[in-house]
């Protein structure tokens, strides 16, 4: 059977050969684009042979060739322009065509407009009858990752009330949060991080709090599917709180004024940031930050 000498080829130890283009591949399978069925994944043990006609970016063992490659019994062969490299086809852990190579370094380095990933999550519930309530909630969060660095944005906002004659407030819920946290590796294992937090709540009248903060993290587990970093460090909290009036109390007519006030104060962070990938669209995610002021007792502050 004649084979056109532009395809790639691919023989599997069960005798069938494929031809195609080959695209990449992560050690464990193989992808081959074809023109009668599209793109074909193989997996990579079941592979006898495989030989290209153009040029392949291979990681061969921590080390990476460019040239067309083939393969001599377990061994695969990449003919770079200077000499031949040849290594065990199964220390084979990264393929790709000059294409998905070009794709992958930009990845790396994104523009500051490429590389978003997120979501925006909206809520709203309504009750009659016996209650009489309406709550809406947003939620909007943002990533962009880079080769050594992170950036997160979020912003989540509620707002709630009793709409009954007798209620009071007829307001239950209104306050609003966002923020931001920027990761920078400076070691294999270790990042720096940076980190700014903004919340109000109109109900405690609790203009603005502010925390910016910093530190340094640590990747104890960082792989394609998994990573799980703890981080700890120091923040500094600045709130603000407006004047209002207490509710009177009988036999008073008139509340008691209460002036705005405002407190800093400084605190320490720690927390943990895991996420695991279990298919291709779905992640498990798990955040935990605990800013703990020092020498501070936060006042009470009920309408």
């Amino acid at each position: 059977m004649a084979i056109p000498s532009f395809a790639d080829q691919v023989v599997l130890k069960n005798g069938d050969r494929l031809t195609g283009s080959i695209t990449k591949s992560d050690g464990k399978t193989l992808v081959l684009k074809t023109d009668y069925a599209g793109d074909l994944t193989i997996k990579f043990d079941a592979i006898q042979s495989l030989s290209s006609t153009a040029d392949l970016n291979i990681t061969l063992g921590g080390k990476t060739a460019v040239g067309p490659v083939t393969t001599s019994g377990a061994d695969v062969v990449v003919a770079t322009k200077t000499a031949p490299v040849e290594a065990p086809l199964s220390a084979v852990t990264v393929m790709r065509s000059p294409a998905e190579q070009a794709a992958y370094e930009k990845s790396l380095h994104p523009g500051p407009l490429e590389g978003w990933a997120g979501g925006l999550n909206l809520g709203f519930a309504l009750t009659r009858g016996n209650s009489q309530t309406k709550n809406l909630n947003i939620a909007f969060n943002a990533a962009r990752k880079g080769l050594h660095d992170d950036l997160i944005l979020y912003t989540n906002t509620t707002y709630a009330t009793n709409d009954l004659s007798t209620a009071s407030p007829h307001t239950t819920a209104n306050v609003a949060a966002g923020g931001l946290r920027y990761d920078h590796d400076f070691a294999p294992r270790w990042f720096g991080f940076v980190n700014a937090d903004f919340y109000s709540d109109a109900l405690q009248n609790l203009d603005l709090r502010a925390i910016l903060g910093g530190g340094l993290g640590y990747h104890a587990v960082k792989t394609p599917t998994t990573t799980l970093d703890f981080l700890a460090g120091v923040n500094y909290t600045h709130e603000s709180y407006s004047a209002y009036v207490l509710p009177p109390v009988p036999p008073a007519t008139m509340g008691t004024p209460e002036a705005a006030v405002s407190h800093s104060f400084a605190a320490i962070t720690v927390g943990d940031a895991f996420t695991h990938k279990i298919g291709k669209s779905t992640d498990i995610i798990q955040g935990f930050v605990l800013p703990q002021p020092q020498g501070y007792e936060p006042v009470q502050r009920v309408v």
